[in-house]
């Protein structure tokens, strides 16, 4: 995967040491969501919340248009009216439904 900058990159692969959930490691700032494509603040309230970002906080570079409405109405168009309660086709877990 390619990055917009080192600073991106570092917070991006940050070894959360005995941490397996990104979202508990406080220093763990930038999470990046590989369904949507989208990049966002780490909300440290104990959940697994970000607010996503449209521009790197390091370079100013303009991060990538999230996916996510398009994931929402292309699985809408297969029948899928809730798909956070539904399973998916496994392309639908990753990057690969829009790669």
């Amino acid at each position: 995967m390619e990055f917009c900058c080192e600073n991106m990159e570092t917070n991006i692969n940050i070894d959360c040491y005995n941490y397996s959930d990104k979202f508990q490691f406080s220093n763990s700032l930038i999470y990046y969501d590989l369904v949507f494509d989208e990049y966002g603040l780490i909300v440290h309230d104990g959940g697994d919340s970000y607010v996503t970002i449209r521009f790197c906080p390091w370079c100013g570079k303009e991060l990538p248009e999230s996916k996510r409405d398009r994931w929402f109405e292309e699985l809408e168009q297969l029948g899928y009216n809730d798909p956070y309660e539904q399973e998916l086709p496994e392309c639908y877990k990753s990057d690969k439904w829009y790669r």
